[in-house]
Formats: structure tokens, C-alpha cells, sequence
């Protein structure tokens, strides 16, 4: 893991305004791994820029209060929805994320460049 940490990629404002804790369990944490290394450190290495992550692994509680999914990539480790800072900079690093063919099992350009969000 060149670029991020798995703390970065468990943290969550939420989860400590309201309490919970977002620890993963072992399994979530060699997802985050295989996801870091095979998709958000090539990335960022392409994109030669910083890319921040606005949420990595979930845990169930967690994932209920955001309004997550019941069956996301997250509670697994496996997804992250990450930004380079801008709608714009986001519509470029997401067609970056597509020209480099990395094995991403979803990739969506959220709410029109809000954020990225790629999953394992």
C-alpha cells in the first residue's frame, strides 16, 4: 500500500459523530489490500496527484446509517468512493480509471462527478 492506509480507508466522520466503531475484521482488511494495490495506488500513480478516499470499508451499522446498500462492496472492504477534489478533476480521473483497464468490478462516475466510486 504505496499511497493510502488502511486507517484512511476505515475512517468515517459519521461513524464518529454517532458512535460506532468502524474497526473491519480481517477479511475486510485484505480486501482493502487487494483493493489498494491493484486499483487506487496504480491509479493515483497514473494520476499523479493526490486522490482522497470518502469512504472505504463499512461496517453493517455504519453502512445503514450513510444509506448504503444491503449487499455494498463496502461491508466486504472492496469498494472505495474516492475524489481528486473537483467535479471536473473527478470526470477526468474517472476516464483515467477507464483508459487504464484496471480490474474494477464497478466503477461509477456518482452524481455526475461527485465522487468515484470502484469496487473489487
Amino acid at each position: 500500500m504505496k499511497y493510502f492506509t488502511t486507517e484512511e480507508l476505515t475512517q468515517s466522520a459519521t461513524a464518529r459523530r454517532l458512535g460506532i466503531d468502524n474497526t473491519p475484521p480481517a477479511e475486510a482488511v485484505k480486501a482493502l489490500k487487494e483493493l489498494t494495490e491493484t486499483v487506487l495506488d496504480p491509479l493515483r500513480e497514473a494520476w499523479q496527484r493526490p486522490i482522497k478516499v470518502n469512504s472505504g470499508y463499512r461496517c453493517p451499522e455504519l453502512n445503514r446509517k450513510v444509506g448504503g446498500v444491503s449487499n455494498s462492496r463496502h461491508l466486504l472492504g472492496k469498494a472505495a468512493d474516492i475524489t481528486a477534489g473537483s467535479r471536473e478533476d473527478n470526470k477526468r480521473l474517472f476516464a483515467l480509471l477507464r483508459r487504464l483497464g484496471l480490474p474494477v468490478r464497478e466503477a461509477i462516475n456518482e452524481k455526475g462527478g461527485v465522487w468515484i466510486h470502484v469496487a473489487l
